[in-house]
């Protein structure tokens, strides 16, 4: 797919019911497939401290029964079909996802509304359910990754819904009742602020139509508006916390800061800048440093979140018993190499080229296509995003980079969480 050729102004069609749901159709006659991408705007920062995971578990119990058809029911429907249908819940909002072919689009269609807007959250599939969750997290607490993660997460974001497990806790999962979900489902659940994406064989008359067919009815007059999340302090100075783990040997790290929202001006310009520090190549510097040239750790790479909140900028690293130390300090040192010194033309020039030539691989499916203009509606970016995509990223000069990453990255105020053998410290 050529940037004449992306989805854009003259080739999506929006259209908002008149129940509020915004709906973006592109039309792809060459593939005998559909694929359904959307959001609801249900998520976890609205989760009470007490009641951490309750989104998810909402979330994870839509297809266990509906009105319709039992649990067995639903996924002996979709199997026979060869289709697929996904709920997952986020920060902000609920996603939902399908994927079948043309011929059987409305049997997918069908289940996502049995599933969104008639469930029935029957207990004894509650149970199954909460058992199920109980055995991921104690599957988590044994994991030196997962721990890291948590730990940092915690540490970032004090008194706030992203320092909050959105998988929740032992004793958050299994106190949750029925009515905990039912009660979720009834004030956040609706219309309002809902998108759904669709990409595929089928012509967009036929897809509104049979949108409106399917969600026009949907109505929930009670449905409490999410906030989007606060901004979240930085830290003064390193902020380190060891979650200990005798019995293992690797240590995992991961340090960060809380960064930009998606909103963000100058979003783009950190995001180029994270492909350099810990992307492109060998995971950008901290890996080519850190992985490739000290041999200090097993993976080592940066990322930032985005997001309708102020998602975080994380450097991660698993690392031996005796290389802890060293390996923080590298990280530590390409955050300030990148916040003191300019980065190269070759470096910006390679970075540009990989983020802008990326994009085609993004669109190659219905499901990319359905998932990224979903994405610009829900984040504002306009129809034409895509056309103006690598423009955008070209754009982008050395000392935007530079004025990014003093910005939002910090070697000396930054948290820090490692987990593993407390001999390693």
């Amino acid at each position: 797919m050529t940037v004449n050729s992306y989805p854009g102004p003259d080739t999506i069609r929006r259209h908002i019911l008149s129940n509020g749901i915004t709906v973006l159709v592109y039309e792809n006659m060459s593939s005998a497939t559909v694929s359904i991408e959307g959001v609801v705007r249900a998520g976890s920062v609205v989760e009470p401290a007490d009641k951490a995971g309750l989104a998810d578990f909402t979330a994870d119990m839509l297809m266990r029964g509906t009105h319709k058809r039992t649990f067995d029911e639903i996924y002996e429907t979709l199997e026979m079909a060869g289709a697929g249908v996904a709920f997952g819940s986020a920060s902000h909002t609920l996603g939902f996802s399908s994927h079948s072919l043309a011929e059987d689009l409305d049997l997918a269609l069908d289940v996502i509304v049995e599933s969104l807007c008639r469930p029935v959250f029957p207990a004894e599939q509650m149970e199954k359910l909460r058992g199920q969750l109980i055995t991921g997290l104690q599957m988590r607490a044994n994991s030196t990754r997962s721990m890291a993660w948590l730990a940092f997460f915690e540490m970032a974001y004090p008194n706030h819904p992203f320092g909050r497990s959105s998988s929740g806790y032992l004793d958050t999962i299994s106190a949750m009742t029925r009515q905990d979900i039912v009660g979720f489902y009834e004030r956040y659940y609706g219309p309002r602020g809902m998108i759904i994406g669709i990409a595929g064989a089928i012509r967009a008359d036929d897809a509104l139509r049979k949108i409106e067919s399917a969600f026009g009815g949907w109505r929930n007059d009670d449905q409490q508006v999410v906030p989007i999340a606060p901004e979240a302090p930085r830290p003064s100075g390193i902020v380190r916390r060891h979650v200990p783990m005798p019995d293992k040997h690797q240590v995992d790290i991961v340090m960060g800061l809380p960064g930009p929202r998606r909103s963000a001006v100058d979003y783009l310009d950190a995001s180029l800048m994270n492909t350099i520090l810990g992307v492109f190549g060998m995971m950008g510097r901290i890996g080519q440093n850190v992985r490739e040239e000290q041999g200090l750790a097993y993976y080592a790479s940066s990322r930032l979140a985005g997001g309708l909140g102020p998602g975080a900028w994380t450097a991660s690293a698993g690392v031996a018993l005796d290389k802890v130390d060293l390996a923080i300090e590298s990280i530590r040192h390409e955050i300030r190499r990148i916040i003191d010194e300019p980065v190269s033309e070759q470096e910006l020039a390679d970075s540009q080229a990989f983020r802008v030539g990326s994009m085609p691989m993004s669109l190659e499916t219905n499901g990319g296509i359905a998932d990224i203009i979903t994405d610009m509606e829900l984040y504002g970016l306009g129809l034409d995003y895509l056309h103006r995509y690598g423009e955008m990223m070209n754009d982008i000069t050395i000392e935007r980079v530079q004025a990014a990453a003093r910005n939002y990255l910090s070697a000396d105020n930054i948290n820090i969480a490692i987990s593993g053998p407390v001999e390693a410290l």
